[in-house]
């Protein structure tokens, strides 16, 4: 388990863009230090919808102070960690990834923003490591159960980490991003249509390779319903950043689709893959780094439950 996006290539079925979080098929040759980095920009580009999702579940319970401990499961570098650590004022906010790389930022960031205090990291996978954590009051998972294999065993350990009362929120789902304009006056229209249908297979091949895989309606109410929980969710946040990008979030973009031309090259039309050259050439007046109708556009999902 790894952070809140996938290190794979972008893919839209969790739009959790690199994301965060899972591992990489070469995790061992990673380097976990332009990912690290790759993932806190991410996360921080999309730290509007974060901090929305944070509050809507602090407003879930009568006395968000109450909440003493919370784990943040796939934590990837911190970035949610600490929104979750401010939105439950008085929690311990426990940080859960496998990565040390990553965890080492989540301390780093916890001290810069004064949490240190309340903030904890623990190393362990999602499929095998939750034995140790302990109760809590919320468990957060942003877009790491797609890469476990039996989602719904993964979900009954989830509640069972629950205390009386408490909640699990699990990010799944939403809406795929878009970036650019369907006709971009270069190469054929519809380009990120066509890369979305290509990430959509290959997040079908993710799962279908994953240890004990077991397939499921992606119906998650259902799913947390199954696990013992009462569904009191879902809803969706919608991170709309207008044309012309700046700053990060146009990096972001820009990385985004760097991460995708390499990772897809075999697979997509050699004709998109001039197009993603040119969009990617800071020279050309069409490059993603110039163009004025550069955005993002896209909403993620949070699914709540609650045990009784």
């Amino acid at each position: 388990m790894s952070p809140h996006h996938d290190h794979e290539p972008d893919h839209e079925p969790g739009h959790d863009n690199v994301h965060q979080h899972g591992h990489d098929h070469d995790h061992a040759t990673m380097d976990w230090d332009a990912m690290s980095a790759h993932l806190e920009r991410e996360a921080e580009v999309h730290r509007p919808v974060y901090e929305q999702a944070a509050a809507w579940i602090a407003e879930r319970f009568q006395e968000p102070r109450g909440v003493r401990r919370v784990l943040d499961l796939g934590s990837g570098p911190g970035v949610i960690t600490c929104l979750l650590a401010e939105a439950f004022p008085e929690a311990e906010v426990v940080a859960v990834d496998g990565t040390p790389t990553l965890l080492e930022r989540t301390r780093a960031r916890a001290e810069r923003a004064g949490l240190g205090d309340r903030v904890r990291t623990h190393e362990a996978e999602l499929a095998d490591g939750l034995g140790a954590l302990g109760e809590a009051d919320v468990v957060w998972a942003a877009n790491t159960l797609h890469h476990v294999g039996d989602q719904r065993a993964a979900l009954t350990d989830f509640a069972r980490l629950l205390r009386p009362g408490g909640l699990v929120a699990l990010v799944e789902g939403g809406l795929p991003p878009r970036r650019l304009p369907r006709d971009i006056g270069i190469g054929r229209p519809g380009l990120e249509a066509r890369i979305e249908a290509v990430t959509s297979d290959w997040f079908a091949r993710m799962r279908a390779e994953l240890p004990g895989v077991k397939q499921e309606i992606e119906d998650w109410s259902a799913l947390l319903a199954a696990a013992g929980l009462t569904p009191a969710g879902p809803r969706s946040f919608l991170l709309d950043l207008a044309a012309p990008l700046t700053g990060e979030a146009r990096e972001q973009v820009v990385d985004t689709f760097a991460r995708q031309r390499d990772k897809l090259a075999d697979v997509l039309a050699a004709d998109d893959i001039t197009t993603l050259d040119r969009l990617l050439d800071p020279a050309d007046p069409a490059g993603l780094q110039q163009r004025p109708d550069l955005f993002l556009l896209t909403a993620r999902t949070v699914h709540v439950a609650r045990r009784g």
